[in-house]
């Protein structure tokens, strides 16, 4: 079947009409949604299963960090790559190849004996995702008409954001029922449903002829970049921000990352053409999903650590504790995705940022213990309304505010914009936790009288926050002291997590107000 589009619109002309039928259009969306959805659960699914995982492998703060940054690192920095690889040798191709790579890496991760072989595993997950999740969305952004297109990236975006609050909900199941190591299993069967509809029902599609040469130099330096980065914030808290072990690597990264912009100037293939920021709803829009993921992810990583150790929440309730998010994004989805048609962006991602900063902000009210439904309901619930507005406008909104021929590229952009937010919240608000922690710890250790060897017993297991052993061999009320001070200021470092989550989303809605477009442009 020949195409009617030219190889100026970036389609490849021996493949199928472009946009696709009605039917095929639905087997594009289920693919494209499980496919991606496959690396946000594991994403999301991890940050329940993280103090599970920690109690039994007897992990540092650090080291569970790095089984998040392994992931979040190469699914960051090789996500453009693997979007200028869709628009050169096939999105179809891509996809499968981040489907067949990211589930072999899944399945390393559910055999890894030890927690180094987990994070290795875990970075070539990362790889896998960089090379699915953009080509899911360039998929669907090329094989929908105009008039349909913002539709389906709405339902694409709602359906992605509930696989993605499904992930504490099954991985909490799954670590207390059966073991933590299944989150990673459920990968296969959901592979292969993946690529048998790829196989029979969806069409291949390239940009121009392909003949573009690949940013091979771009993406190291990406790379290298943010892995100095996020090894040197990590490191700061075993030795401080003042060791060369810290302040070497943060220079080098700085380094790295303005040789890669320096490189994308010069380039003439460069996996992120500078000339897209030119637009301002693009540059806005990445700049809004930069500071949205940025603050749910920080936040997504410490709310668990909240409620098992601190609330004393089983697995199962804490992945319960998320349903009313996930009903608030089935629910209010596909409604937000057709506002875009009627109001544009703007409207909807100034709404949708207030609602969601009221709902980090009231992570901070609860206290510990107290019923769910006066605690964390509320703000889980008010949070998920606020995400399900937010989410199908912005992608919309960006991939609508470049041309089709650079789909790719684009949903390389974005989606590298929210993972970065990723990779860089976790380790800088580690920091701000960590050092949070250890200034009210002190402060409340101070006002007991214990000895100095329990003290610095206390004092050499700080890494470790509320898995502290506190020693046997010491009266129970001083004990209980000790547990006290301890739950209180883990609560003091979450309360500030959730302030900075709040911060940085109603940051995003001056920048909705500022650069986003009113109307859909044309």
């Amino acid at each position: 079947m020949t195409s009617t589009a030219s190889p100026q619109n970036g389609i490849d002309t021996t493949s199928a009409n472009f946009p696709v039928s009605k039917s095929v259009g639905r087997w594009v969306l289920l693919a494209t949604i499980l496919g991606s959805g496959m690396a946000f659960i594991d994403s999301t699914a991890m940050n329940v299963v993280i103090p599970v995982l920690q109690s039994e492998l007897n992990a540092t703060i650090p080291q569970v960090q790095w089984i998040m940054e392994a992931y979040a690192l190469f699914m960051s920095s090789l996500m453009l790559l693997g979007g200028s690889l869709g628009d050169k040798f096939g999105r179809k191709r891509i996809f499968v190849l981040g489907i067949l790579l990211f589930t072999g890496a899944s399945i390393l991760c559910g055999l890894s004996p030890s927690t180094s072989q987990l994070i290795v595993a875990r970075a070539f997950q990362g790889a896998g995702g960089a090379l699915l999740i953009p080509g899911s969305l360039a998929i669907v952004n090329i094989s929908f008409s105009d008039e349909r297109r913002g539709r389906a990236i709405g339902i694409w975006s709602g359906f992605t954001a509930i696989t993605t609050t499904l992930g504490p909900i099954l991985g909490g199941w799954l670590a207390q029922n059966l073991s933590w190591r299944f989150v990673f299993f459920i990968n296969v069967p959901l592979a292969l449903i993946v690529l048998g509809i790829l196989y029979w029902r969806i069409p291949e599609s390239r940009k121009g002829s392909g003949e573009e040469s690949l940013d091979l130099w771009g993406s190291l330096f990406a790379t290298l970049g943010l892995g100095c980065i996020v090894f040197g914030l990590i490191d700061s808290a075993n030795v401080g921000f003042g060791h060369p072990k810290v302040i070497v690597p943060l220079v080098a990264g700085g380094i790295f990352l303005l040789s890669f912009l320096f490189h994308e100037s010069r380039t003439s293939s460069p996996m992120m053409p500078l000339n897209l920021f030119k637009s301002k709803t693009f540059s806005g829009g990445n700049f809004i999903t930069l500071l949205f993921w940025g603050a749910w992810s920080g936040a997504i990583f410490f709310i668990p650590f909240n409620l098992i150790q601190l609330q004393g929440y089983s697995a199962v309730e804490v992945g319960l504790a998320f349903v009313p998010l996930v009903l608030a994004l089935f629910l209010f989805s596909p409604w937000a995705g057709g506002l875009v048609a009627n109001y544009g962006a703007k409207l909807p991602l100034i709404v949708g940022t207030i609602l969601a900063s009221t709902g980090f902000y009231l992570f901070t009210l609860p206290g510990i213990g107290g019923s769910y439904w006066t605690t964390f309901f509320p703000a889980i619930t008010v949070l998920g309304v606020g995400m399900a507005i937010i989410i199908s406008p912005l992608t919309t909104a960006v991939m609508e505010s470049v041309d089709l021929k650079e789909s790719g590229v684009a949903s390389g952009i974005n989606n590298t914009a929210g993972r970065i937010a990723g990779l860089l919240a976790i380790a800088v608000m580690g920091v701000f936790a960590l050092s949070t922690f250890n200034k009210s710890l002190d402060f409340e250790l101070d006002s007991l009288d214990i000895q100095h060897e329990t003290r610095q017993y206390i004092d050499d297991q700080r890494i470790k926050i509320l898995l502290i052993d506190i020693p046997e061999n010491i009266e129970t009320e001083t004990k209980t002291y000790i547990r006290n001070a301890i739950d209180i200021s883990f609560l003091a470092s979450f309360r500030l997590m959730m302030l900075i989550s709040t911060g940085l989303v109603l940051l995003c809605t001056f920048v909705a107000w500022f650069t986003i477009e009113r109307m859909k442009p044309d």
